[in-house]
């Protein structure tokens, strides 16, 4: 007869169980999303991506421009009103913000490109301040947090990695928040365009290729670990 097995002691630092203890324990499930999802989610930016690139480069399609340059701000920015403020209120902003579009439409027609800049360089610089105040003391770095979610409790040396990994990932997109601005005082508007809507994209898939080619090398193995994993989390979160 075999002997019951016994529990092993457990070596989890205090960061460890923090970090289990704010996903609901060491088990950790993993969201599933379907497959026909992924594919509508990279749809919608590639598609916003080829549209922003049209723009920019065609001439005569400023209007468009300068709709897709200011509709995700509009947008973004009235959902947060109907959840922040009372309906009547973001009715009246909503409506207010969509008179002044209008009025002065031509000027946001004609200066689009500006308006591309900020969004551009928001968009990047948010997301740096996104992963960068995680790593402020009392925080479960954003990595750290996207791992747990994926895997469960997390071995002390994966806790480590994730925190360095959510460090060059901070430096990652306040460089792109950097850049953009150069490249685009410096080079033509198509350059810019290219660079903001395709390269900005490729170079993320890239550090995201190499995270996991450094992962598969110096951490341990995962059974769930998969590409169509990292894609997920990237998408989605």
């Amino acid at each position: 007869m075999s002997s019951p097995e016994l529990p092993l002691a457990s070596h989890r630092t205090p960061h460890q169980e923090r970090v289990e203890s704010s996903h609901g324990g060491p088990a950790g499930a993993r969201p599933h999303v379907h497959p026909v999802l992924l594919a509508a989610i990279a749809a919608l930016i590639v598609g916003y991506a080829l549209l922003c690139h049209y723009s920019d480069s065609t001439p005569g399609k400023r209007g468009l421009g300068a709709a897709l340059s200011i509709g995700p701000i509009v947008l973004i920015g009235a959902v947060l009103l109907w959840r922040w403020t009372r309906p009547l209120i973001a009715i009246a902003v909503t409506v207010a913000a969509g008179a002044f579009i209008a009025r002065y439409w031509d000027v946001f027609k004609e200066n689009f490109e500006w308006a591309d800049l900020v969004q551009q360089c928001g968009a990047y610089a948010l997301v740096g301040v996104s992963f960068g105040r995680t790593l402020l003391s009392g925080r479960v770095p954003l990595c750290t947090r996207l791992a747990a979610e994926l895997h469960g409790s997390l071995a002390p040396v994966e806790v480590a990695y994730t925190r360095r990994a959510t460090l060059v990932w901070t430096g990652f997109y306040f460089s792109l928040a950097a850049a953009i601005p150069i490249v685009f005082f410096s080079a033509p508007l198509r350059v810019w365009s290219f660079f903001v809507n395709f390269a900005t994209f490729g170079l993320m898939g890239l550090m995201c290729v190499a995270d996991y080619a450094i992962r598969r090398h110096v951490l341990p193995r995962r059974p769930s670990e998969g590409l169509r994993a990292m894609i997920q989390r990237i998408l989605i979160g």
